[in-house]
C-alpha cells in the first residue's frame, strides 16, 4: 500500500496508545498473510477496479451488519436497514435461543498487549454455554483459518487482565436465498451473485442434479454459524511469526515511526 508520509502510515496501521505510543493495529499485521482465494477472485473478474469495486460495496455491507449489531448489543437506538433485515433478525433469534450474554462494556472493546507491542479492538466478549471469552463477528461466506490468527492475538492481549478468559468464537453472519428444488444457496454481496450447489458426501448425485436444475429461488433468509476456538496458543505464535514478517515489510516506515529503531 502506498503511504504519504509517517503519519498517513500510523492513521492507516495503528493505534496511539495514552501513556505508550504507536502501536500496530491486529488487522494490519494479519493482513500480511498471503490469501490464494482472494488471487482467485481477481482472476475470475474483468479487472482488478471491478475487485475493488465489490470488495468496498461488501465491506459497507458487513460494516452496516456489524454497526447494528453493535447498537443492539449496547442497548443504543437504530434503526433496522430493510436490506440487511434477514441476517439480523436470524442473528437476534440465534442470540436469545443460546442466552449469550454480552456486557455494553465490553463491546468493541480496546486490547492492547505492551510487552509484543500491538493492539486490537474486540467486537465483544461474552457469555455462553457458560463460557466466558472473544466473539468476533464476521459477515463471510465462510468461517475461514485465517480469522485465528487475528483472535489469538486479541485472547494473548486480553489473558492477563480477564483470568476468566476461556475460549474464543467466530459468529458469522450472513443471508441467502435457497433454490425450492435443489437447495442450492444464491448469495448476492457486494453486488456480486454467487450460487453454490449443495452436495452430500459419498453422493455425487445431489451436486449433479443441482448442476442441470432451473432453480426457484425462495425468500431471502438468514444464516448464522457459531464455531469455538479454545486452543489458540499454537496460532499466536503463528500471528507473532506474521508480525515479524510484516515489520520487515514495513521497515521504513516503523523506523519513521519510532516503533523500530534507526540505525
Amino acid at each position: 500500500m502506498y503511504y504519504r508520509d509517517v503519519e498517513h502510515f500510523k492513521g492507516a496501521t495503528g493505534y496511539e496508545i495514552d501513556n505508550f505510543g504507536w502501536v500496530p493495529r491486529v488487522t494490519s499485521i494479519v493482513g500480511i498473510k498471503a490469501k490464494p482465494a482472494l488471487y482467485k477472485f481477481y482472476a475470475d473478474l474483468n479487472s482488478f477496479d471491478e475487485g475493488e469495486a465489490i470488495k468496498e460495496k461488501s465491506a459497507s455491507e458487513g460494516t452496516l451488519i456489524h454497526e447494528t449489531v453493535e447498537a443492539f448489543l449496547t442497548g443504543k437506538d437504530f434503526e433496522l436497514q430493510p436490506e440487511i433485515k434477514p441476517a439480523f433478525d436470524a442473528f437476534l433469534k440465534f442470540y436469545e435461543q443460546n442466552h449469550i450474554q454480552v456486557d455494553p462494556e465490553l463491546v468493541e472493546k480496546r486490547a492492547v498487549h505492551y510487552d509484543e507491542r500491538y493492539a486490537g479492538t474486540i467486537d465483544a466478549m461474552a457469555l455462553i454455554g457458560g463460557k466466558f471469552g472473544v466473539m468476533d463477528i464476521k459477515t463471510s461466506l465462510a468461517i475461514y483459518r485465517d480469522y485465528n490468527l487475528q483472535t489469538s492475538a486479541y485472547m494473548a492481549a486480553l489473558e492477563k487482565d480477564f483470568p476468566t478468559l476461556q475460549t474464543r468464537w467466530i459468529l458469522r453472519i450472513d443471508q441467502h436465498k435457497v433454490c425450492q428444488k435443489c437447495g442450492a444457496t444464491f448469495r448476492v454481496k457486494g453486488g456480486r451473485e454467487k450460487i453454490r450447489l449443495p452436495w452430500i458426501k459419498g453422493d455425487a448425485s445431489v451436486k449433479k442434479k443441482a448442476e442441470t436444475c432451473e432453480h426457484e429461488w425462495g425468500d431471502l433468509v438468514g444464516d448464522i454459524e457459531l464455531q469455538e476456538f479454545p486452543y489458540w496458543k499454537q496460532d499466536f505464535a503463528a500471528f507473532l511469526g506474521a508480525k515479524k514478517l510484516w515489520e520487515w515489510e514495513n521497515e521504513y516506515w516503523l523506523k519513521q515511526a519510532g516503533y523500530l529503531a534507526k540505525y
